[in-house]
C-alpha cells in the first residue's frame, strides 16, 4: 500500500504532493513500483495534528481519486474517519476506506462502507490524533488493542459489511509508546488469530527514530525497511510504505525466505 498524503502537513511529505498534478505522478510512480493499492489521505493524522472540516476535506481527495482512479490499475483507498468523505471517495473511484477510527469515529460510516460493498480497514487508535500521545497505557497492549479490533468488527458485520470485506491494523504510533509499538510487531501473530487480512504501517514513524536516533523521518529509511521485513515475515498481508520500491523488494526477499508466493 503506498502513501499518498494530499495535506500541506503531513509529517514524511510536508505537502509535497498537496498539488493536485503532483499527487497523481506520484500515484502513478508508486504503481510503477509496485504498489498494489495507493492509500489517499487529505487529513494528516500525525501526532498533534488539528482536525479538518468535511468541505476541505473533500476539497482535497475527491478530485484526486477521480484522477488517479482512471489512470491506475491499482486499488484506491480512501483514509479518513469522516463518512461523508468516504461516501465521496467511493463514488469518486475507491474501492477500499482506511479508517483510523475504526468505525468508531463517526457513526454513520459503517453504513457508508457496507452500502459501496467496499472493503474497510479498520485501524486502532486510542484516542484522537491530537491527544493520543498523551501517555498512552494499556494492561497488555496486544490482548487490548485485539479487544478493541473485535468490537469494531462487530460494529462492521452488524451494519451488514461481509467477512471478506474486512481488514485489520493494530495502529503502529497511534496511541502507543515506542515499547508498545515493538510489543506489536512481535505479537503480530496474536492479531492473526482473529481471522482477517493484517494491515501494517511503520514507514518513517517516529519510533523508529527514537530507536535510531533519528530526529528527522528522511533518516528512517533503514528502520522502516526493518520493521516492514519483521511484520511481513509475523504475519502481515499488507504493508502500508512511503517508499513502495525498496519496501516491494525487501517483501520479495522476505517471501522468498519463507518459502511464500511472491509478490
Amino acid at each position: 500500500m503506498g502513501v499518498l498524503n494530499v495535506t500541506p502537513d503531513s509529517f514524511y511529505d510536508k505537502g509535497r504532493f498537496f498539488d493536485q498534478k503532483k499527487a497523481v505522478k506520484h500515484a502513478l510512480d508508486m504503481e510503477r513500483d509496485g504498489a498494489d493499492i495507493i492509500d489517499v489521505g487529505g487529513e494528516s493524522t500525525r501526532p498533534g495534528a488539528p482536525d479538518v472540516s468535511v468541505d476541505e476535506e473533500l476539497r482535497r481527495v475527491v478530485p484526486v481519486i477521480r484522477a488517479i482512479s482512471k489512470k491506475v490499475r491499482a486499488a484506491v483507498s480512501i483514509d479518513t474517519r469522516k463518512a461523508k468523505v468516504a461516501d465521496a471517495a467511493l463514488k469518486a473511484g475507491a474501492s477500499i476506506v482506511n479508517d483510523v477510527s475504526a468505525l468508531k469515529g463517526d457513526p454513520g460510516m459503517a453504513g457508508v462502507v457496507a452500502k459501496h460493498r467496499a472493503k474497510i480497514i479498520l485501524m486502532h487508535m486510542k484516542g484522537r490524533p491530537k491527544d493520543m500521545q498523551a501517555d498512552p497505557k494499556y494492561i497488555d497492549v496486544v490482548k487490548d488493542i485485539a479487544r478493541s479490533l473485535k468490537g469494531s468488527i462487530d460494529l462492521a458485520k452488524r451494519a451488514g459489511i461481509k467477512d471478506d470485506k474486512i481488514i485489520i491494523d493494530p495502529g503502529i504510533g497511534f496511541g502507543k509508546t515506542v515499547g508498545h509499538n515493538l510489543e506489536i510487531l512481535r505479537g503480530l501473530g496474536y492479531f492473526k488469530k482473529l481471522g482477517y487480512p493484517l494491515c501494517v504501517g511503520t514507514s518513517r514513524k517516529s519510533f523508529i527514530g527514537k530507536i535510531l536516533g533519528c530526529e528527522d523521518p528522511e533518516d528512517r529509511l533503514a528502520g522502516s525497511l526493518a520493521t516492514a521485513a519483521v511484520a511481513a515475515m509475523n504475519g502481515a498481508n499488507i504493508i502500508r510504505a512511503h517508499d513502495v520500491g525498496l519496501t516491494r523488494q525487501v517483501l520479495r526477499m522476505v517471501d522468498s525466505i519463507a518459502g511464500a508466493k511472491k509478490r
